[in-house]
């Protein structure tokens, strides 16, 4: 580190996130994040590999860009490796240069990906956030494999790993291996705004889904649940996603009591107002912002236990169903309609809990005390692997 980085202060640290789509709970967990770091007194810019193509993601990103003093930049990216990416490569080194990068994020595979492999000329602490998605790959198919070996190389050059939650490094461990750099559990948390009850509309669904419309999200087994429960109901998928034909076709297939509608991208709240009970019946997860938001804003939740969804639940992880498992997923819908007292009470339990331990303020901390631990690590002699990741200290609510 030069004297001049040395002397710069907390407060003033530019910081560039990478992520490669915009959307979703990446994308919140990105814009929290640039606001927070805005105005605590950072810089910060962002690069992503698309321009965000729903109304909510607009919406948010129209909303980010006043406290992105470092712009917000689109490098074309695909989803896998390519040749595409030498060349985006050497245009990130001379914009991370010309933008006095002093810390890298990288969120998802592909973001933390870019971050990870500039050279150390571009300047920059390279810190990366997995964000769940592609440690859900099958270990034993061919795409693991590359990927996971990938990962391991790509530890060497990581100067700090967060983490969404303890699924998420455990995983990483069992999977890629030890980080090889100072690592932190950092939940992803929510605003004041979002603890604010919603009140479902008198035309409400008895269920609403709200996410992106792929097979591990479980909307699939979702819909065959619904095949399974022998009586009335209605249900509200909101969201996009390529494979809305195919779950329309199974839609299509339901029983003439069922009624299942497709609503397209809502705003959380909005959605959440659609229905009396929220579903998240997904098959892989990390620490999904839609389970955060459904249970701050004092909604039934059923879940499946998978990635960090029991460590929001806490001591109602009971309650949690197996995923893929539409027979007991259809149980848990039934549940709901039958006993919706013991709902409702279990929906406060939740809002409490949710609203108390999972603040956006305590996750920009997080990630803020994170970065300043990781630069004075950085500034010390070399020591080994384990002892890196052992002398990482954390302010309260942060493990290393």
């Amino acid at each position: 580190m030069s004297g001049a980085e040395a002397s710069r202060t907390t407060e003033s640290l530019r910081v560039v996130h990478f992520l490669r789509a915009p959307l979703g709970g990446v994308l919140r967990h990105v814009c929290d994040l640039a606001r927070g770091q805005h105005e605590g007194g950072y810089k910060v810019g962002m690069v992503m590999g698309e321009a965000p193509s729903d109304p909510v993601s607009i919406g948010r990103l129209r909303d980010a860009e006043a406290v992105c003093e470092l712009g917000i930049h689109v490098v074309p990216m695909d989803r896998m490796p390519g040749l595409g990416d030498v060349a985006n490569l050497l245009r990130l080194r001379r914009l991370v240069r010309s933008l006095g990068a002093d810390i890298v994020h990288g969120h998802g595979a592909k973001g933390g990906a870019y971050a990870r492999l500039l050279s150390r000329r571009a300047g920059g602490l390279r810190i990366y956030t997995p964000h769940g998605g592609a440690l859900h790959f099958d270990p034993q198919s061919m795409k693991g494999r590359l990927f996971f070996m990938a990962e391991r190389l790509m530890r060497l050059r990581t100067d700090g790993f967060i983490f969404e939650s303890e699924f998420g490094l455990r995983t990483f461990g069992r999977l890629v291996g030890e980080p090889l750099a100072p690592a932190a559990v950092v939940h992803n948390g929510i605003s004041g705004s979002d603890c604010v009850p919603v009140t479902p509309r008198a035309d409400a669904a008895d269920f609403v889904f709200i996410g992106e419309l792929r097979a591990l999200k479980g909307v699939g087994t979702l819909i065959e649940a619904l095949h399974l429960l022998g009586r009335s109901a209605h249900l509200r998928i909101v969201g996009s996603g390529a494979e809305r034909e195919a779950f329309e076709r199974m839609a299509g297939q339901a029983p003439a009591n069922v009624r299942i509608e497709f609503m397209g991208p809502l705003p959380a709240r909005e959605a959440f107002a659609s229905g009396r009970v929220v579903v998240l019946p997904s098959h892989h997860e990390s620490l999904p912002y839609v389970a955060l938001e459904a249970a701050a804003a004092g909604l039934p939740l059923i879940a499946t236990r998978v990635g960090g969804i029991p460590e929001i639940f806490g001591a109602d992880s009971v309650r949690l169903v197996e995923p893929a498992d539409a027979t007991a997923l259809s149980a848990a819908l039934a549940h709901a309609l039958d006993d919706p007292d013991d709902m409702t009470a279990f929906a406060m339990r939740l809002r409490e809990r949710v609203c108390a331990e999972f603040s956006v303020a305590r996750m920009i901390e997080g990630v803020s005390g994170f970065y300043r631990a990781a630069r004075e690590q950085a500034s010390k002699p070399h020591r080994g692997a384990k002892e890196r990741v052992r002398i990482a200290g954390f302010p309260e609510g942060i493990s290393s």
